[in-house]
C-alpha cells in the first residue's frame, strides 16, 4: 500500500515540475479528489449508492472535482487544479493527466436507458484545461486533447486535437509519444508554422512579386507604343 501511494506521488511529480517533494503533491486537490473517488467508487460497487454520493459530495465541496462514483479510474490519475467533472460510466485508464475545468460528459440516451453516456480515456492521454470531451467515445493511447478543445467523435491513438469543434493536427504519432507534453497542447512544429516557415513563405512572396512587377514593366512600352497584339 504504502509503495504504490509512493509510486503515485512520483508519478504526479514527474508530470509537474512545480512542488519540491512528495509532501506537496499530498496537497494537491486532484490527488485527494482521487483518494475520496476509490472510497466513492468502492461504496458504489457495494451498491451502497447513498453512502457513496455522501463521499462523492465531500470531495467536490473540498477539491472542487466531481467525480461521479459510477467512474472507472486507472492507476496514476493526475488531476492538476480543480474544477473539473467526470461522469458516471466515463471509464480512465493508467497514467492520465487531466488539467483544470475539464469535462468527460454525457450524451441524452435515445433509447431511455442509461448505458454507455460517458467517454472512455486510454492510457497515458492528454487533457488540456478547459476541453470537453462528450459521449460514449474512445480516446486512444497517448492522445492530445488541447486546451478548450470538443471532442464529440472518436480520438486515434497518438492523434492531437484542437479546436471547437476538435480536428487533428495530423501530427504523426512518433512526433509526440516520446514525452509529456504540458496541457496537452504542443505549441512548437509541426502543429503551429515556425518562424523558418513564416521566412521562407515571405521571400517567397517578395520573389513572386518582383517578377510581377518585371512582367508589368515589359507590357507597359508595348502598349504605349501601339504595338500590342
Amino acid at each position: 500500500m504504502f509503495e504504490r501511494l509512493v509510486a503515485y506521488l512520483d508519478s504526479v511529480k514527474a508530470r509537474d515540475p512545480a512542488p519540491r517533494s512528495r509532501w506537496e503533491v499530498l496537497t494537491y486537490p486532484g490527488v485527494w479528489a482521487v483518494f475520496y473517488h476509490r472510497v466513492a467508487h468502492w461504496l458504489f460497487e457495494a451498491e451502497l449508492f447513498f453512502l457513496a454520493r455522501l463521499v462523492n459530495h465531500w470531495s467536490r465541496m473540498v477539491t472542487a472535482i466531481d467525480i461521479h462514483p459510477g467512474a472507472t479510474i486507472g492507476k496514476h490519475l493526475f488531476i492538476d487544479h480543480g474544477f473539473s467533472v467526470i461522469g458516471e460510466t466515463a471509464e480512465i485508464g493508467d497514467n492520465v493527466t487531466i488539467y483544470q475545468c475539464v469535462t468527460l460528459g454525457g450524451t441524452n440516451p435515445t433509447n431511455g436507458k442509461g448505458g454507455k453516456r460517458h467517454p472512455t480515456i486510454s492510457d497515458e492521454v492528454i487533457i488540456g484545461s478547459g476541453a470537453q470531451v462528450i459521449g460514449p467515445i474512445t480516446v486512444g493511447r497517448r492522445a492530445r486533447i488541447g486546451a478548450n478543445a470538443v471532442v464529440t467523435d472518436e480520438v486515434p491513438e497518438g492523434a492531437t486535437m484542437i479546436g471547437l469543434k476538435a480536428r487533428s493536427t495530423l501530427v504523426p504519432a512518433e512526433e509526440w509519444v516520446k514525452e509529456f507534453i504540458p496541457y496537452g497542447t504542443p505549441c512548437d512544429d509541426p502543429c503551429e508554422p515556425s518562424r523558418d516557415c513564416i521566412e521562407k513563405l515571405e521571400t517567397e512572396m517578395k520573389s513572386l512579386r518582383a517578377e510581377i512587377d518585371a512582367l508589368r514593366a515589359e507590357v507597359e512600352p508595348a502598349r504605349r507604343s501601339g504595338t500590342e497584339d
